[in-house]
């Protein structure tokens, strides 16, 4: 693996991720800070009510933190409805807008589903960074919602202190082919659809200049091939792996399934450079904050710290965690029943 510095090009003199204090989905909110401020917010999915309800119709809500709002429509259709938003993870701004389409769309494929329409989402220091550079992350965006078969229908904009880019997404799923972070059951393999690294690479990125083009190819590939794969493997559980990292996604869908999952941590898939530049120090607070949410519930066995923190990488536009076998995708571990007080294992 052999960084090269930053291409030549309209948006080379200025350094996207320096304008913000995080970076990516690694600027997400804790997701233990989320939970208290979201519990209660909402009353449980279908509790009783008539027929026809608006509670029988949200056939995902709030309930399990699952990657998107699903809502009945009629007989054999339902919409998939998510937001996803996060300061520059790239320096170079059209890159940044082809990355956040790219992991704004996932959330609807993570439910088994078909993008239909996005609308953009944009905060720009408008005293301090040129239009022209919103331009090439509006048009970034474009490129890879055009090669999804999306429409982009145009959004919201606002003035901020930090650039932020992201859009909200709504999709088409059949309700009896969903994936959900509850479904899963034990004795499933598990399989992962990318690599882990990104989150360790683009601090790396952040910090020091360097631009790795791998990391940007894999952020930038739509989860469209691995989500119909899935559907059509009788999967249905499945989340994707973002800012929480593998640890964390893995713990929501354990919990919300009641089972224990287990890792095979020398299966999972690593980008080139990522064990390299942890070992150098460059490892985002996010992702440290993914691992302490995690520990308790976590049965490490013997794995080291510097894996463990792997594991826990913030991931930006990750591939997806799928409770059953892909082809052509790693099997990384399996759940298993659930064990008390422990919903991670690691082997």
């Amino acid at each position: 693996m052999k960084p090269v510095g930053p291409s030549a090009g309209p948006t080379a003199r200025v350094r996207l991720t320096q304008y913000a204090r995080g970076g990516g989905c690694a600027c997400k909110i804790p997701p233990g800070e989320l939970e208290a401020m979201v519990s209660g917010l909402l009353p449980p999915r279908n509790p009783g009510h008539e027929p026809g309800g608006d509670e029988e119709r949200l056939l995902v809500g709030l309930d399990d933190g699952d990657d998107a709002a699903v809502v009945r429509t009629g007989e054999g259709t339902a919409l998939v409805s998510t937001a996803d938003f996060f300061t520059p993870v790239v320096d170079d701004a059209r890159d940044w807008g082809r990355i956040a389409a790219a992991n704004a769309l996932s959330d609807v494929y993570a439910m088994g589903g078909r993008p239909v329409v996005g609308l953009n989402l944009l905060g720009w220091p408008r005293d301090v960074l040129p239009a022209e550079l919103a331009r090439e992350v509006l048009a970034g965006a474009l490129d890879v919602a055009r090669a999804a078969g999306c429409l982009v229908g145009g959004g919201h904009s606002i003035d901020s202190p930090e650039p932020l880019y992201g859009m909200a997404v709504t999709g088409l799923v059949d309700p009896d082919r969903l994936l959900r972070n509850d479904a899963g059951r034990p004795g499933v393999p598990l399989t992962l659809t990318k690599p882990l690294g990104v989150g360790i690479l683009n601090n790396r990125h952040k910090q020091t200049g360097e631009v790795f083009a791998h990391a940007v190819a894999c952020m930038v590939e739509l989860n469209d091939r691995s989500s119909a794969a899935a559907v059509e493997t009788g999967a249905v559980c499945a989340t994707d792996v973002t800012g929480f990292g593998l640890l964390g996604h893995l713990h929501k869908l354990a919990r919300a399934s009641g089972v224990t999952a287990v890792v095979d941590a020398a299966a999972v898939p690593l980008l080139d450079g990522a064990w390299e530049s942890l070992r150098a120090g460059y490892v985002s607070g996010g992702t440290r904050r993914n691992l302490d949410w995690v520990r308790p519930h976590l049965d490490a066995g013997r794995a080291r710290e510097d894996m463990l923190c792997l594991l826990a990488d913030a991931q930006t536009s990750g591939g997806l965690l799928v409770a059953g076998e892909i082809p052509g995708h790693p099997v990384i571990g399996e759940l298993l029943p659930a064990v008390a007080g422990t919903t991670l294992v690691i082997r």
